[in-house]
């Protein structure tokens, strides 16, 4: 079969499509025929080396977001069948392997089925970044009626999570620079404050005691902090440990734990068929085009997720 990888670590250009041995399903597994696979910022720190390989080898394939058609079942799998049409979450650089794979072997508890009147390509934006956006609510506490601010609110991970912290009751005070402005006001804030170095400012000036959690998906950290109340949480999506400020609660949102989530997957499913998170796709391209997606999304500015096909 064909993956898109790199057998040296670097930028962009690094990624190749290669042929690989076919894998088949085994115990507690079964195969998807991957149609659609999904470009996070995570896969760009797979291909330059930025986390560890030690239990993976060359080529290192990205890619934590697929979807596809089951086309085979392990002998022991049931209620799972051929033809399946399933969104899964892949770990790479793992033995099970990334998402950039014509061929992913995925255990029974990693996959689900597409969401009803969901395209193929819409569904491979689900999986990692609706898992991340519910860890990160789990790590908040934030009760109903409670406050969350959400920095990088255009991006996907913050489109997710303000649709399901609205969803659970929680006031959200998101950002958005002035282009982005009608994206992030669609997905049902109550607050938008402007992107930036002001942030914390304007979050205090809608709650003057801080808010009860914020997710910075923006990556802004000590810039931000201040927005969060005594007592607050701060949950970083980068391994961040903060900057150990009085009384804030840090937390790392790693989602490599929410590999098997069945339950959460199944509700990201039913999130998408009532309306509740909206999948968004930047553009549809080729696998063999995985470098131009890579550089694109460095650049910046991407809203949705660039999607690759086979």
């Amino acid at each position: 079969m064909q993956v898109v990888g790199v057998t040296e670590f670097g930028g962009p250009e690094a990624l190749a499509v290669h042929e690989v041995p076919e894998p088949h399903a085994g115990a507690g597994s079964v195969r998807i025929r991957v149609q659609a696979f999904a470009v996070n910022p995570t896969d760009t720190g797979v291909r330059a080396g930025e986390r560890d390989s030690s239990q993976s080898s060359s080529p290192y394939v990205p890619g934590m977001d697929a979807a596809g058609v089951i086309d085979e079942v392990g002998p022991d799998v049931s209620g799972w069948q051929v033809g399946d049409a399933v969104m899964a979450m892949a770990l790479p650089l793992s033995t099970h392997g990334g998402a950039y794979v014509q061929e992913l072997v995925a255990p029974v508890g990693s996959f689900t089925h597409v969401p009803k009147d969901t395209s193929i390509e819409l569904a491979s934006t689900v999986p990692m970044n609706g898992l991340t956006a519910i860890r990160i609510l789990e790590l908040a506490g934030v009760q109903r009626g409670g406050t969350l601010a959400v920095t990088g609110a255009a991006g996907l991970l913050g489109n997710y999570l303000v649709q399901l912290a609205k969803s659970e009751g929680i006031t959200v005070i998101a950002d958005a620079a002035p282009k982005d402005e009608a994206l992030v006001r669609s997905l049902g804030p109550d607050h938008v404050v402007p992107r930036g170095d002001g942030f914390a400012d304007a979050v205090r000036a809608i709650v003057p005691e801080g808010v009860d959690a914020l997710a910075d998906a923006a990556v802004q950290r000590d810039v931000v902090v201040p927005a969060v109340r005594d007592g607050g949480a701060f949950i970083d999506v980068r391994g961040w440990p903060g900057n150990g400020a009085d009384g804030v609660r840090f937390e790392q949102v790693m989602v490599f734990g929410e590999y098997r989530s069945f339950d959460k997957l199944e509700r990201l499913r039913h999130a998408v068929e009532g309306g509740t998170i909206t999948p968004r796709v930047a553009e549809v391209l080729p696998a063999s085009r995985a470098s131009e997606a890579h550089e694109r999304l460095e650049a910046g500015g991407t809203r949705g997720r660039f999607v690759l096909t086979w």
